[in-house]
């Protein structure tokens, strides 16, 4: 499941540092997360680390985007393929 930022949110700046997956950016008045790129911290971390982090507990599970460990563990696979450059012949 990818997390969502709620309205609660006040912009409080801490999350965002926290993603390894660079899911959260600012969007146009409160932060947001891109379901794409949110793992969860699924492959880096036991626990998200922007719920960790997160001063009003705004930060929570997306019920329409359902993803199971074993799904969100893919996707940090393929996020860190991604990333990885390419030896040149």
């Amino acid at each position: 499941m990818a997390l969502i930022i709620t309205d609660e949110c006040i912009n409080c700046d801490v999350c965002e540092p926290e993603c390894p997956n660079r899911a959260i950016s600012q969007g146009e008045e409160i932060y947001e997360i891109n379901p794409d790129l949110c793992t969860e911290c699924v492959g880096h971390y036991d626990i998200p680390q922007c719920v960790e982090v997160c001063p009003v507990s705004c930060i929570v599970t997306d019920p329409d985007r359902t993803e199971s460990r074993d799904q969100l563990l893919d996707k940090y696979h393929a996020l860190i393929a991604a990333e990885t450059p390419t030896p040149r012949e």
